[in-house]
This record gives C-alpha cells, sequence and structure tokens, in this order.
C-alpha cells in the first residue's frame, strides 16, 4: 500500500511512476549532519495546483484557470471540477478546524478501536485503547504463550497454533518480566498505525470486502457528514449510503502508491475522502499509468470527491509536508493547547490523516 524504495530506472517508470519520483520526499546526502538534522532536497512546486489560491482569486475576481470550472451547490463555497477528469470534485477548506480536531480525536482514539481492524491486528491481534496507552507511556508485553491443548479447553473456539496474548503495563512492570518478554512501546505501536476500517470490514489480502466479519456501522456523525458531501456527485434523485471508510495514518515521510478504488459495486457512487493534518501533495492520473498526473496540493479542512470516470483514475500521494514552513498546521497550535489536548497536537504536527468514505453495494 505504502511506497517502496525499490525503484526501476527512468527508461522504465510510467509517466505516473515518475510524477511520484518527482514529488517524493528526498534528503540531501551530501550533508554530513545526523540523520534527524538532514535536509529534504528542494521540490519544485509551481505545477501543483493550489486549490486555496484558485478560490481567493475566484472569490476575488471571477477568474479560474484553464480546464477549472466552479460549481455552486449548498455549500457556503463553490467547488472545482476538471475538465479533463470528468467525476471529480475539489472542495478547498469545507471543514473547520472545530471539525477538523473532532476528527482528529475520532481518529486516533475511537476508529482503531476493535471490532475495526487495524494494521497491527495481524501480528498483535486487537488492540484497545492504542492512544490512551501512548499517552501515558505504557508498553505492550506479550504474555506467556498457551498451548492450544490447554486454552482450548477454556475457548473451544481455538483451533491450531499457540495463543499470544498482549496487554499494555507500565514500564517497570514490564521491566520485572525479563529479558524473554516481548514488548514494544505503545508510542512506537501508534507511530506504526497506517490504517484503521469502520463498517464493512475491507480484507486487504483478498482485496474484497468480508461481510462476515464483525463491525459496527459508521458512527452517525461521520454518516451525515459524507452524505451532505457527497451530493454533488450523486447521481439525479439519489442518496450516498455509507457504508464502509478506511482511515489511512501518515508519518514523515509515507507515501501512498498509484492505485485505483476499484472494490466496490457501483463506481457511479462517489468516494468522500477528508484530509487532515499536514498538508500533502495528491497525483491524479488518468485510466492509464502511462497517463501523466495532475499534482494538486491537499491541506486539512479540504474535501475530495471521485465518481464516475474519475473512479477509473490512478491516484496517489507521494508527499506529505511536516516541516515547519509547509505543513500549514498552524490552527491547530491554539485548538489542541490544553494538556489533555497537547498528544493530539503531537501526533498531528508530523502526521497526516486522510479518512475516506465509501457506499459498498
Amino acid at each position: 500500500m505504502y511506497g517502496s524504495a525499490n525503484v526501476p530506472d527512468d527508461s522504465e517508470r510510467t509517466a505516473f511512476r515518475k510524477a511520484e519520483k518527482k514529488y517524493k520526499l528526498y534528503y540531501d546526502d551530501s550533508s554530513k549532519s545526523s540523520k534527524k538534522r538532514r535536509q529534504p532536497k528542494q521540490v519544485d512546486l509551481s505545477e501543483v495546483l493550489d486549490f486555496k489560491s484558485i478560490l481567493e482569486s475566484y472569490r476575488q475576481n471571477g477568474d479560474l484557470p484553464p480546464g477549472i470550472v466552479a460549481l455552486h451547490s449548498d455549500f457556503d463555497r463553490p467547488l472545482f471540477c476538471l475538465e479533463s477528469r470528468p467525476g471529480f470534485y475539489f472542495i478547498p477548506e469545507v471543514l473547520s478546524i472545530e471539525e477538523q480536531c473532532q476528527w482528529i480525536r475520532e481518529s486516533l482514539t475511537t476508529f482503531p478501536q476493535p471490532p475495526n481492524r487495524t494494521n497491527h491486528d495481524a501480528f498483535y491481534g486487537p488492540v484497545n485503547d492504542l492512544f490512551v496507552a501512548a499517552k501515558e507511556k505504557k508498553v505492550l508485553v506479550e504474555e506467556a504463550s498457551v498451548p492450544t491443548s490447554l486454552e482450548s479447553k477454556c475457548n473451544p473456539s481455538i483451533s491450531n497454533g499457540d495463543v499470544h496474548r498482549w496487554k499494555f503495563c507500565e514500564k517497570h512492570e514490564e521491566s520485572s518480566r525479563g529479558n524473554a518478554c516481548k514488548s514494544i512501546l505503545a508510542s512506537v505501536l501508534l507511530q506504526k498505525l497506517r490504517w484503521s476500517t469502520l463498517g464493512l470490514q475491507f480484507d486487504w489480502s483478498k482485496r474484497n470486502y468480508n461481510v462476515s466479519l464483525p463491525h459496527n456501522k459508521i458512527p452517525d456523525a461521520l454518516c451525515h457528514l459524507a452524505k451532505r458531501m457527497a451530493a454533488p456527485a450523486m447521481p439525479k434523485g439519489e442518496e450516498f449510503h455509507p457504508e464502509a471508510a478506511i482511515v489511512n495514518y501518515f508519518g514523515m515521510a509515507d507515501t501512498l502508491g498509484g492505485h485505483l478504488d476499484d472494490m466496490e459495486a457501483d463506481w457511479s457512487k462517489p468516494i468522500i475522502s477528508l484530509s487532515l493534518g499536514c498538508k500533502a501533495i495528491f497525483l491524479l492520473g488518468g485510466k492509464s499509468r502511462e497517463d501523466p498526473p495532475l499534482a494538486m496540493f491537499l491541506r486539512s479542512g479540504d474535501i475530495v470527491l471521485m465518481a464516475g470516470e474519475a473512479r477509473e483514475c490512478f491516484h496517489g500521494v507521494p508527499r506529505i509536508f511536516t516541516d515547519k514552513e509547509h505543513a500549514e498546521i498552524n490552527p491547530f497550535e491554539s485548538q489542541f493547547s490544553v494538556e489533555d489536548d497537547i498528544c493530539f497536537l503531537e501526533y498531528i504536527r508530523t502526521s497526516r490523516i486522510n479518512i475516506n468514505i465509501r457506499q459498498v453495494f
């Protein structure tokens, strides 16, 4: 899902892959400074569409760049379409700072909670209260494995293999268990959180929705937001039905490689994508990886809709900006100022969260 360091020669790269390479974060290796102090290489951002500036210009004098169309709906701002990508809609700055903070909190505390699955489930099983444990500086510890023969007497659903139990404990408790005990800091686990799934659970190994897996409905507030935002991209007379969502968590150098979202039954229904935290570059290609993609900034509070033909377009995120100059997260400094919120601020300073909501059937 996320970008790989192994890349082909330029002669073998597709147009989409060349754009990914162009905007990806690289460090200046000529410096002899430590890894933490390495400076990012400069990148030419002159061709990146900036819908924040486009919105400002449109409000001032009605001007729009060639190929961009403004539509008006029930929102208090226009949404923008690309003539070359039918079904793509960009709604800049549509979420208030208060709404952004609400969804950041939910994404870190509620959305990763079981039965919602995360990338940690495969190794640790369901992990409860990860953000709280990281805030309290706890450690996830593997308790002694229990042989199947003994465990099955208590839990007949266990059929094979050893049962590994993991639980959070205080750091001093972990030290008392000895060197043989496997453990990992909750803060490290939080840094390695890459996705969680809401509603119908997506099976990454089979690339489909597994309706048999336990799941909760998507929270009402998120459903309401998704329905309202989806309206401009819906077929006339139809309402969007949120059935699943994937929450992506991007760390400092993470990327999301070019891909299609093609597991839903009806591509006329949009995918609603919310951006939170650090600014990113989004690539929107064509129906082939050989089609040169358009690059655009995604800022916290922006929402993108992809419906119809746009669902057939390759897209990805080659870069997020975590430096103070480009991250553009200053508004969160005052919003997350109280002591209980400092952990949210520390996280979002170097991270981006994307919530994308889908109608599956």
